[in-house]
């Protein structure tokens, strides 16, 4: 049974960094892509990043290029999404996905698995 835990949220500054991680389990993850997606109040689930496991590239939301970074830890299983120059519109729920296939996503449908999500909160 494929699980995932996120952690990592908060409350920051505007200008501020956090950095999220993904805990995945249950799983050989190498053909999975695994995708951070976040909503706000009001709004709907929205993608962030995602990560191919197997060979690391990645692909990115326009809104947070160049501000956040996701990558994975093999050894722990594990996908982190640091986030730095952070403003009060990232606050919202962020949510890590797995996709069974190796091919990127930008669709919160298209994803699998999900986690419980942990919120940020970015104060202005």
């Amino acid at each position: 049974q494929v699980q995932l835990v996120e952690s990592g949220g908060g409350l920051v500054q505007a200008g501020g960094s956090l950095r999220l991680s993904c805990a995945a389990s249950g799983r050989t993850f190498s053909s999975y892509v695994i995708g951070w997606f976040r909503q706000a109040p009001g709004k709907s689930r929205e993608f962030v990043a995602a990560i191919r496991w197997s060979g690391g590239s990645t692909d990115y939301a326009d809104s947070v290029k160049g501000r956040f970074t996701i990558s994975r830890d093999n050894a722990d299983n594990t996908v982190y999404l640091q986030m730095n120059s952070l403003k009060p519109e990232d606050t919202a729920v962020y949510s890590c996905g797995a996709r069974q296939t190796g091919t990127y996503s930008r669709y919160s449908y298209a994803y699998n698995y999900w986690g419980q999500g942990t919120q940020v909160t970015v104060s202005s």
